[in-house]
């Protein structure tokens, strides 16, 4: 079984989706802290702190941001499903993000504690980033 250290950054989270064309919005470029911006061929999907997006943007507000302690050899198989699958057996859903380090999590913040609460149950460890 994998065991690994994960923590929750604290603040509170937006997904937003703009058109695959559309430029990077400015208030994305300038976001500090945890900010994730991919493009794909279908859409531009931006993860930011909650208050950045302008309104009538479409976006999904309400999650919680949870860090895999990494980093992790791409040759270390496993990690990412033995955080998703006991959030799946306990019927968390989440949106994940990986970096060349490491990964993330974001639960809905109202599933937050229980996600923290399963991950642990499963032998992961919680800890407080300083």
């Amino acid at each position: 079984m994998n065991t690994e250290r994960f923590s929750v950054i604290p603040g509170h989270w937006v997904i937003v989706r703009l058109g695959p064309e559309d430029p990077i919005p400015p208030w994305a470029l300038s976001a500090t802290g945890f900010v994730s911006i991919t493009r794909t061929p279908a859409e531009l999907s931006i993860v930011c702190p909650t208050g950045l997006p302008p309104e009538g943007v479409q976006a999904e507000a309400g999650w919680s941001l949870i860090k895999l302690h990494g980093p992790f050899p791409f040759s270390h198989v496993g990690v990412l499903a033995s955080f998703v699958s006991p959030l799946a057996a306990a019927g968390i859903s989440l949106f994940a993000i990986s970096t060349f380090d490491t990964d993330y999590l974001l639960v809905k913040r109202t599933s937050a504690a229980s996600a923290c609460e399963a991950l642990v149950r499963a032998g992961h460890t919680f800890v407080v980033e300083a």
